[in-house]
């Protein structure tokens, strides 16, 4: 019986074969993407008539198929380059890397020569320095005899691993194929959810999922997707989270459908922030300096054999895993990425900028759908990602504790600014781009700094290093500055801050969602779909379902005080209203309330008056940067059968994605609609979006407001058995505009 073929990219067989050494990251920061395709382009240019690019080769060992595309070729050399950008100086750069490059461009040679029936062929490594432009080439020749013959070795060597990988997938195929729900029966509005999204990915669509709290929603569109896996024949799916409690939730319902099904053998893993899974994070990453780093790849294949057989990959158990082998926790897992079957993470791991799942996708290239748990945080979320802010007060420190050799260039990009804070009419401006004087003086400082950093890579400054960072990110972000995005300045006294503000993430977002075969985004608050699919970038083709509530409305009951008015200039004179209403319910049915308000000040002044008419009343409030414990605390605050209010601030911690079943919550008060502030970055962004869209006032305030006021008022109701009320204490609430707003099973009174 032949074997079924496995197919590895140039790229990760070399790297699993022919990586060595330490794990080394002082070489570094690398090109962006963008900065590597141009480096390759000027590298094609430089080269003669006839030279050839991205050159589409595969060759076959045994059952393995390898395949990849060579940088470039020029026939009346007869030289294959691999093309390689970088920053700093070559000699720095570590031997394994230079080990690993040799690596990749001799299987190509190889791939090359079987292709076209070569003799022999000479192998170029080219070091394009992004900075100067300037290139080092770095030959040898080869017999074809000799490259077969190190291909052969590389695929030797990963033969067994992908043996074992082949015989996972047919297993874990075979297993999701007849993989049974892991409770006795759907819930009400479950089962369209699984169908729905069953159905998305067996026709390669995205989807838009409207679904009320409480169905649960992470089960029905997990188990639906692993159930397509053998169908689509996908290799991956990501399940990627708002927050740490999703990703809980996640993993638990992961671990729920494996114990339903002993035979499945799926692997699993969580991916942790690097600072969260760093062991000792006075040390840099290399292995002059960590112990982890030292020697990382050299044991890295037992880690990875151990890892594997773990099967669920959480926090806890990759840690226990990286410890025992003495590697590096967070890069094993990176490592085990590209062996897992579900990858349990932060939206950024896929949306960011440099996100590592979407290169990872992109690159090997693996066949992936996507769930996106409340997808509604995405639209804020993608902002701050492709949002950068360059502080003065930060270069000013970075002034005074770079060497001197720095301090010219860092100087004249301090008067560069200077120059733009001159010409600031008032506070804050928006301008229609970056000037081209002080984008130059940035990039010649952050060279600069390249520069000494690759120079001095034991030298710790973090103020240097703080301002570095800023000012990369903005020199990306820069680069494709269009109308989706804001250049404000912020005026204080006689320094500034500078901010590429994006406002429409869709440009950015729109690749990552083409790159998937499906992408799921699920919440209980995606209205207006037109708001969402705008402002995203989904697909024209994207499906939406929206799932009937399966709740009845005598459940809860919904009630409009229509006499408060709670906008800043009414606030003081709201506030007997407000207690006077929270008051008349408590009297009414004493239990747990949750009350919410538009800021921290506001919920003080209620609270202060709540407490003064109230002082029988148990309550508890929400304070600023409250750590996870002390989160924990407020919530164990509402006990089953418990009475008391806690105060807590709208779109805040407490507003969505906790779970407060049965008479540990029977209502929540609700003393806002939850508008973003009217400021002047607020009226810029109202602005665009009229500009774009046309709704100015809807896409800024009333949308993101309102879907802030669905998502506490959804803290009450969680199951069919829970009775609770929502106040609803704004004049307001009764415009029919917001009505529309509302969830369709809401009764309002």
């Amino acid at each position: 019986m032949l074997k079924k073929t496995y197919t590895v990219a140039v790229r990760a067989l070399c790297e699993f074969t022919a990586k060595q050494g330490d794990l080394d990251l002082r070489f570094t920061p690398s090109p962006t993407a963008q900065e590597g395709m141009a480096g390759h382009l000027l590298v094609a240019s430089r080269r003669g008539a006839g030279y050839e690019t991205e050159i589409t080769l595969s060759g076959e060992h045994q059952h393995l198929q390898v395949r990849g595309r060579a940088d470039g070729y020029d026939p009346r050399l007869n030289r294959l380059e691999e093309i390689k950008t970088f920053r700093g100086s070559l000699d720095r750069q570590p031997d394994n890397h230079r080990h690993l490059h040799w690596a990749q461009v001799m299987v190509y040679g190889w791939l090359l020569c079987q292709a076209r029936g070569l003799d022999e062929l000479e192998l170029a490594l080219v070091y394009l320095d992004i900075g100067s432009n300037d290139e080092t080439v770095l030959r040898q020749r080869c017999t074809a005899v000799q490259l077969q013959a190190h291909f052969e070795v590389q695929c030797e060597r990963f033969l067994a691993w992908a043996d074992q990988e082949l015989a996972h997938r047919a297993a874990r195929d075979w297993a999701l194929t007849a993989l049974p729900f892991p409770h006795a029966d759907f819930r009400p509005g479950q089962r369209d959810l699984a169908e729905s999204v069953y159905k998305a990915n067996s026709a390669g669509r995205c989807l838009m999922v409207q679904a009320p709290t409480g169905i649960g929603k992470t089960i029905g569109t997990i188990f639906p997707l692993l159930k397509a896996c053998p169908a689509q024949k996908l290799d991956k799916v990501f399940f990627l989270a708002a927050k740490t409690s999703g990703r809980g939730v996640a993993l638990k319902a992961l671990d729920l459908i494996q114990q339903s099904a002993p035979a499945l053998p799926l692997r699993v893993i969580e991916l942790v922030a690097k600072d969260k899974a760093c062991e000792h994070p006075d040390k840099a990453c290399h292995g002059s300096s960590c112990p982890l780093a030292e020697g990382f790849y050299d044991r890295l294949p037992p880690a990875r054999k151990a890892a594997v057989r773990a099967g669920t990959l959480d926090k806890a158990t990759l840690r226990a895993v990286a410890l025992a082998h003495q590697v590096c926790p967070y890069y094993l897992g990176q490592e085990m990425v590209r062996w897992a079957d579900a990858v349990v993470g932060d939206y950024n791991y896929y949306f960011d900028l440099s996100a590592m799942l979407h290169g990872m996708t992109v690159g090997q290239p693996w066949k992936v759908s996507v769930l996106v748990d409340e997808a509604h945080n995405l639209v804020e979320r993608a902002r701050k990602m492709y949002t950068a802010e360059l502080s003065q007060a930060s270069l000013g420190a970075a002034r005074r504790s770079a060497p001197v050799a720095l301090k010219k260039s860092l100087d004249r990009l301090h008067k560069s600014w200077n120059a733009l804070n001159k010409q600031q009419p008032g506070d804050y401006q928006v301008r229609p781009e970056v000037p081209e004087g002080f984008t130059f003086a940035l990039q010649q400082a952050t060279h600069a700094i390249t520069e000494h950093l690759v120079e001095h890579p034991t030298v710790v400054d973090g103020a240097l290093q703080d301002f570095y960072f800023e000012a990369l990110h903005f020199t990306r972000l820069s680069e494709s500055f269009g109308e989706h995005s804001l250049f404000d300045i912020s005026q204080f006294g006689k320094q500034s801050t500078l901010c590429l503000r994006n406002v429409v993430p869709a440009n950015f977002l729109r690749p990552r969602f083409a790159t998937a075969h499906s992408v799921t985004l699920f919440s209980a608050t995606l209205q207006p779909r037109q708001f969402y699919g705008d402002l995203l970038g989904l697909p024209v083709d994207t499906a939406w379902v929206e799932v009937a509530s399966p709740f009845d409305p005598a459940q809860l009951s919904v009630q409009v005080a229509s006499r408060i008015s709670t906008r800043y200039q009414h606030r003081q004179a709201s506030l007997p209203k407000v207690v006077d209403v929270m008051a008349r319910q408590y009297a009414q049915q004493a239990g747990n309330y949750l009350a919410f308000f538009s800021s921290f000040d506001y919920l003080d002044e209620v609270a202060r008056l709540w407490a003064e008419r109230m002082p029988q009343v148990a309550t508890w409030k929400q304070s600023r940067r409250m750590s996870e414990g002390e989160q924990a605390q407020f919530l164990a605050r509402f006990t089953e059968g418990g009475q008391g209010v806690g105060f807590a601030v709208l779109g805040g911690s407490f507003a969505e994605g906790i779970d407060l079943v049965g008479e540990r919550l029977i209502g929540a008060f609700i003393a806002t609609l939850g508008l973003p502030q009217v400021n002047e970055v607020n009226e810029q962004i109202r602005q665009r979006m009229h500009d774009i869209f046309g709704d100015g006032y809807a896409y800024t305030y009333l949308y993101p407001g309102l879907q802030k006021v669905v998502q506490a008022a959804g803290r009450v109701i969680r199951t069919p058995t829970d009775r609770g009320v929502v106040h609803l204490m704004d004049d307001r609430f009764g415009r029919p505009e917001v009505r529309g707003l509302l969830p369709a099973w809401w009764r309002v009174g």
